[in-house]
């Protein structure tokens, strides 16, 4: 069996599976109604991600760039436990 999930940006996920083939002939030939698909996984899990992410400005790399060679030059203070404090505080306020 063949599952392929569509994601918004044109990508696909293919995922392949053997069925296991069925204990007696009886079991052959009671085979279950076509039953609905369940909602894909990402329609209920990734969509809000996905949303945040579209939401988000994108990144500017040369800036990221700029900001790492003057974090290595030592032309920017950086304070450890202040970075610290600030994630710890932020992953308080998830909860």
């Amino acid at each position: 069996m063949r599952i392929t999930t569509a994601i918004p940006d044109g990508a696909a996920v293919q995922r392949s599976a053997e069925a296991a083939p069925p204990d007696s002939a009886a079991e052959a030939s009671a085979a279950p109604a076509a039953q609905p698909a369940p909602a894909p996984l990402q329609s209920a899990v990734l969509q809000p991600a996905m949303q945040a992410l579209r939401a988000m400005p994108e990144v500017d790399l040369e800036r990221v760039a700029q900001l790492r060679d003057a974090l290595a030059k030592g032309e920017i203070p950086f304070d450890p436990a202040k970075l610290a404090g600030l994630i710890q505080r932020f992953h308080a306020s998830e909860q």
